[in-house]
């Protein structure tokens, strides 16, 4: 009985090999640097840059850090990763015997007609074991095979998490920017309501004095109304905003944390070092998701393979037996029983090969994704740089434009209360302002929405809260 023993704990722990390919990476189809011709600052790499040190308000810092305990969409992440925890543990217990404590009573009669000699048949046996059932011997690598690609699937869903946190993080500061902007857009549009309802008040005055002509006075009612369309407009924007906002944020917001407008205000980093592009890919979670997943499909494939190999089960207990329970564990009850299994594949190659191209075939589409996320992400980091290299060219020149239509209107006004030009002029000097001024808050905003971006793009927001 010893020597048995020791034979099947052997036997459990005999390694196997693995028939998965070795893995090797794909070679990142991409160029080696960035395309945005500007130069790049020098620092620590984005990624390694947590959020408070780069979202620096204090209102969307606090926006962001109950985005990331009450956002459902990261809720549910996280228990996806509990999950994959779990799968990848269930899958990991079968690599160890499955020993189990057994008892069992059993009773029967067999009726006299059967036993014969007019005697009923009445049976006691009562049963206490410790054993092991269908363990399979892992000597081709098939349940190391399938450990691993569930270990690999595991790392690809935290992978996936951390995507989410970090989209989280962008979407609230892109979210707060938007609303700030959309403020600033508001109150602008209400001062030129107030402005535009003046000047039709004072054209009513020289219509009926008859300095002014209905035409004059038609043009000054049509640009009141478009205010008054325009305010409209925007505060339901700016309501929309809000809905969003507190639906990232996943709770009701309080009002001290809104924003007041004042997006030029907003302290967000702007210089973030990319590093290159090696680097900032092999970090990106969404880039490591996919690496994983082509992991775990290249480990499907030893498993696949080794279905064509023999399967060796195990099956054995060893314990006591007796007719009496209070004799269970005397002497002369010791009982055992051993019976390996092997299994042959005969009829099922024609399956297994099938299932072994279709493995394969996961593998080469696993290798096209992971190509496509690397492309992906570069894409959209080379986009940020891109605006980031000319975004405030465009501010500084949309200020200039600012102050410019803001003299023009200023002069055309003068002239046509003197008479030298008319209202048509004044007209386009009003509009013109009234644009060059929104196109302003938009491009301000645009900037925000770029240091955002950039910073989710190179992968930065993943860390934990802590502060800097």
């Amino acid at each position: 009985m010893r020597r048995l023993t020791i034979a099947l704990a052997a036997a459990a722990l005999l390694p196997g090999c693995t028939l998965a390919p070795a893995y090797t990476r794909p070679a990142p189809p991409v160029p080696q640097v960035w395309p945005a011709p500007a130069a790049t600052p020098v620092g620590p790499a984005a990624a390694d840059l947590p959020w408070r040190s780069v979202i620096v308000e204090p209102k969307l810092q606090a926006l962001v850090t109950l985005a990331l305990r009450e956002n459902r969409d990261l809720r549910v992440a996280v228990a996806d990763v509990s999950e994959a925890r779990a799968l990848y543990r269930m899958q990991r217990s079968e690599l160890v015997p499955p020993v189990d404590a057994v008892g069992e009573a059993t009773r029967s009669r067999t009726p006299s007609s059967v036993v014969g000699n007019n005697q009923t048949g009445d049976y006691k046996r009562y049963d206490a074991n410790i054993g092991i059932s269908a363990y399979e011997l892992d000597l081709f690598g098939r349940v190391q095979s399938l450990t691993a690609a569930a270990r690999q699937s595991f790392f690809a869903v935290e992978e996936n998490r951390r995507t989410i946190q970090i989209t989280l993080v962008a979407e609230v500061g892109s979210a707060y920017a938007t609303l700030a902007a959309d403020q600033d857009r508001l109150q602008m549009i209400r001062d030129t309501l107030q402005s535009r309802d003046a000047a039709a008040g004072l054209t009513q005055k020289r219509f009926d004095a008859g300095a002014s002509s209905q035409l004059d006075l038609r043009q000054a009612q049509t640009l009141l109304e478009q205010a008054r369309s325009d305010v409209a407009t925007a505060s339901a924007q700016v309501a929309q905003d809000r809905n969003a906002l507190q639906l990232l944020v996943g709770l009701p917001i309080p009002d001290d944390l809104w924003p007041n407008g004042g997006v030029d205000g907003l302290h967000i980093l702007a210089d973030l070092p990319p590093g290159l592009p090696s680097e900032v890919l092999l970090r990106r979670p969404d880039v490591l998701a996919a690496e994983h997943t082509l992991k775990a499909r290249n480990a499907d494939i030893g498993a696949a393979r080794a279905a064509f190999f023999p399967r060796i089960t195990l099956t054995g207990d060893i314990g006591t037996a007796s007719s009496q329970l209070d004799g269970l564990f005397k002497a002369g009850t010791r009982a055992w029983s051993f019976t390996p299994q092997i299994t042959l594949p005969i009829f099922g190659v024609l399956a297994n090969a099938a299932n072994l191209s279709a493995a394969n075939a996961r593998r080469d589409a696993a290798v096209a994704r992971y190509e496509k996320a690397v492309q992906v992400a570069f894409r959209e980091v080379a986009d940020a740089l891109a605006i980031r290299a000319t975004i405030q060219d465009r501010v500084d020149a949309q200020t200039r434009l600012v102050a410019q239509s803001a003299d023009v209107q200023r002069l055309t006004q003068a002239r046509y209360d003197r008479g030298v030009d008319g209202y048509l002029a004044l007209l386009d000097a009003q509009r013109s302002a009234y644009a060059a001024q929104q196109n302003l808050v938009s491009a301000r905003l645009a900037e925000i929405l770029n240091r955002v971006e950039l910073y989710r793009a190179l992968g930065g927001g993943g860390q934990p809260d802590t502060a800097p």
